[in-house]
C-alpha cells in the first residue's frame, strides 16, 4: 500500500508496492464479494437520497457518485431505482446511521472506518472484534482522523497513456498533481474537482483502474513480514463487514503479501 500525502515531496515508491484501493479493484470478485458490493452501493444509495439533497442524480454529486459505483459493478438498474425511492421515502425502507471509527493496525497503521448500520451497537461491537482479531485496536474519536485528507483519487496504469497526455488531460480539468510509481500514475484532486478531472480523463479516452473520493494520508506507515500480514487480514475482514463501507489506511505493505 502506497499513499503519497498531498504537498509532501517524497521519493517514488519501492516497486512492488501500490495502494491499497489500486489492489482491492484488481482482485477479481466472487459472487459472495459482488453481493457485499451491491449492498453497501444500496446502502450509500439511500442515505445519499436521503441526506445528499434528493432522489435527482444531477443536483445530489453523493448520489452521482453511488449510481456511477452501481453502473460500474453491473448492478441492475431496478435495484439501485429501489434504494433511491427508500430513501426518498417513496417506497419503505431501513433507516441507516453514518458513524466513523478510527482505530490502530499492526505496527500502529492508521485505519478509518466508514461504517452505513440500522444497529449502531453491532456494529462497533463488529468493527472492535476485527481490529483484535488482527492485531490492532479500536481507538478514540479524533485519534487518527487527522492524519487524513479528503480527496478525489484516480488510478491509471502507466501502460495505458503517455504522461504528458494524462498531465494535460488531468491539470487542465483542475488536478493537483499527478504522481507515478513503477506501474501506475495517481491524479489527485480536491473533492470538489474530482467528477469534472474524471470526465475529463473519460474524454481522452484514458482508462482508469480506480476512481473515488477517499482519504489520502499525509504520511505513511511501513509494515513487513507479520504485521503487513496482519494488515492485509484486517483491511479484508473491515471490507467484508456488512456494517462497513470503506475502510483507509496509512500502511505501506510490498504488493506480494496481497497474494
Amino acid at each position: 500500500i502506497r499513499i503519497l500525502a498531498i504537498g509532501h515531496v517524497e521519493a517514488p515508491p519501492p516497486s512492488g508496492h501500490r495502494p491499497w484501493s489500486t489492489n482491492k479493484h484488481k482482485k477479481a470478485a466472487s459472487d459472495l464479494k459482488r453481493g457485499q458490493i451491491f449492498t453497501k452501493i444500496i446502502k450509500e444509495s439511500t442515505v445519499a437520497a436521503r441526506m445528499g439533497g434528493g432522489g435527482d442524480p444531477n443536483t445530489n454529486p453523493r448520489l452521482r457518485t453511488a449510481i456511477q459505483a452501481a453502473k460500474t459493478e453491473n448492478m441492475p438498474k431496478d435495484n439501485i431505482e429501489r434504494a433511491i425511492k427508500k430513501g426518498t421515502g417513496d417506497l419503505e425502507g431501513v433507516s441507516y446511521d453514518e458513524s466513523i471509527y478510527e482505530g490502530y493496525g499492526p505496527g500502529g497503521a492508521a485505519v478509518l472506518v466508514d461504517s452505513l448500520t440500522d444497529n449502531k451497537n453491532r456494529a462497533v461491537s463488529d468493527i472492535r472484534h476485527i481490529f483484535a482479531k488482527n492485531g490492532g485496536s479500536l481507538g478514540e474519536s479524533g485519534c487518527v482522523a487527522w492524519m487524513f485528507s479528503k480527496k478525489g483519487y484516480i488510478v491509471v496504469e502507466r501502460a495505458a497513456v503517455s504522461e504528458d497526455t494524462l498531465m494535460e488531460a488531468a491539470l487542465e480539468a483542475g488536478a493537483e498533481d499527478v504522481r507515478e510509481d513503477d506501474d501506475n500514475y495517481e491524479v489527485i484532486s480536491a473533492p470538489e474537482d474530482f467528477e469534472e478531472v474524471k470526465a475529463a480523463i473519460e474524454k481522452a479516452g484514458i482508462p482508469a483502474v480506480a476512481a473515488e473520493v477517499t482519504m489520502l494520508p499525509q504520511s505513511t506507515t511501513s509494515l513487513a513480514e507479520k504485521e503487513a500480514e496482519q494488515m492485509v487480514r484486517l483491511m479484508e475482514m473491515l471490507e467484508d463487514c456488512d456494517d462497513v463501507q470503506k475502510v483507509y489506511t496509512n500502511a505501506d505493505i510490498p504488493e506480494e503479501y496481497f497474494e
